[in-house]
């Protein structure tokens, strides 16, 4: 059974609490505002930083990076942490980012350390996999967000009093907990002793979340102690949280949190015209100030599950619900290009494709990619795990001119494929479609046959 330590007993005990007294603070629509533009701050408007390297070591030197470790690739079809799944030419997210921070620290001479937040079910594996940066010169931490039991949900009784005593009985509770968890582990502690004063946390499968020196610069200079940054939404992210001004101050707005009859308004591009990254660039100091006083109540998020069975319920919370708790909070409108997450394996093919190229671990998106969004990519369960969606593209085509691809049942690509416009692929049930090498597919409905329907 997982060690259950007194600190994590305690936050678990106060979080059952705030749900079970129904304490949550209701949204009052008629009080939302659109944000200014001193709450969220247009990217354009930040100051560059200075050409003069002195300036970026300066900020450097008060960061530290924190990429949210926690997740298995399980949707994916993969059994360990996600960062081990490879982007592109061997390379994996956690050697992506790796390589970021080391040119960074190598140009300006800087320490800025990577420190990884794990869960339970991450953590021996993240040990060993870090191994391999040992003589880089990279410092990398590596530290254990809560563990908290499942309860069962007919009666709320944690899961393992009941007999669970595995590790299924319990659950890592969100990357709210980031707070706590940095305080509990002495992360916090010995970041404040290195003389860090802000922490950059982003998710690990995110490959736009970089290391951005104006937005460093802008913090401190105004002392914001916490920033999120936001960026358009598009018809894909209107389920997304917004940032709102409510009562004078910076908010997010999640749709769970949205009466019901407002949940079309709430999803309308026009009305809420943004949406959180979970990128995230929160003041130490402030950290510890917050988490010591217990001034943290985020919004709970009940996730009810199903395991071995049994209905359990998790109550999770958000980091980026905990901009309302710190003083001077902002949120920065940022490029589109700041968010780039893998969430699947129609992700996958969009960073394996010829729209990016991968330099010193960074992203970087191809400019001969006229439109600013991206294609739409819908891929059919054959496809779902990494190594199924690998062994069907003898090549990954070229997708700089497509505008949406839907492929359905049993097909494979050959090598050399371009695709452009509007792409439909369905095989039969039952068939099996090879679409042959150095193929060119545009405004096309291709079927099992010989011919090309034209869309």
């Amino acid at each position: 059974m997982p060690v259950f330590s007194d600190s994590e007993k305690s936050g678990f005990v106060k979080l059952v609490g705030r749900y079970l007294s129904g304490s949550a603070e209701q949204i009052v629509w008629e009080k939302i505002q659109p944000p200014t533009n001193e709450l969220v701050v247009p990217y354009d408007d930040l100051v560059p930083v200075s050409e003069d390297s002195s300036e970026a070591k300066y900020l450097l030197d008060k960061l530290a990076v924190l990429k949210l470790n926690g997740g298995l690739g399980t949707t994916m079809g993969c059994t360990g942490p996600k960062t081990v799944i490879e982007v592109r030419n061997g390379e994996t997210f956690l050697d992506l980012i790796v390589k970021q921070i080391e040119t960074l620290n190598s140009k300006y001479g800087c320490n800025v350390p990577l420190v990884l937040m794990n869960s339970f079910n991450t953590h021996d594996d993240t040990l060993k996999i870090v191994e391999k940066y040992q003589n880089s010169g990279l410092q990398v931490k590596i530290f254990n967000q809560s563990q908290y039991p499942r309860m069962v949900a007919e009666d709320l009784m944690p899961w393992p009093a009941k007999g669970q005593t595995d590790k299924s009985g319990w659950y890592p509770p969100g990357h709210g907990n980031v707070f706590d968890a940095l305080q509990n582990s002495g992360m916090l502690a010995e970041l404040l002793a290195e003389g860090k004063e802000y922490v950059f946390i982003a998710n690990s499968d995110n490959l736009g979340a970089t290391v951005d020196l104006k937005i460093l610069k802008h913090l401190i200079h105004n002392q914001n102690e916490y920033c999120m940054e936001v960026t358009p939404k598009t018809l894909a992210d209107v389920k997304g949280g917004t940032l709102i001004s409510y009562e004078g101050r910076v908010q997010l707005l999640e749709i769970a949190q949205v009466p019901d009859e407002h949940v079309g308004e709430f999803k309308s591009i026009q009305k809420f015209k943004i949406f959180n990254t979970n990128n995230l660039w929160v003041n130490l100091k402030a950290i510890k100030r917050l988490v010591e006083a217990d001034a943290l109540n985020m919004e709970i998020i009940p996730n009810p599950k199903e395991v071995d069975g049994v209905k359990v319920l998790q109550l999770e919370t958000a980091a980026g619900a905990a901009i309302r708790f710190f003083d001077k909070a902002i949120g920065i409108n940022v490029p589109r290009s700041r968010f780039l997450p893998v969430k699947a394996t129609s992700d996958l093919l969009l960073v394996q494709s010829d729209l990016y190229t991968i330099e010193d671990g960074l992203v970087i998106r191809n400019p001969a990619r006229t439109k600013a969004e991206n294609p739409a990519i819908e891929l059919s369960s054959e496809f779902k795990k990494v190594a199924d969606f690998l062994k069907r593209f003898k090549s990954i085509p070229s997708i700089l001119h497509l505008d949406s691809l839907k492929v359905t049942g049993d097909v494979w690509f050959g090598s050399g494929i371009v695709l452009k416009g509007k792409v439909i692929v369905e095989a039969k049930k039952g068939e099996k479609l090879v679409l042959p090498d150095d193929l060119t597919l545009e405004d096309q409905l291709v079927t099992v046959g010989p011919t090309y329907s034209s869309l």
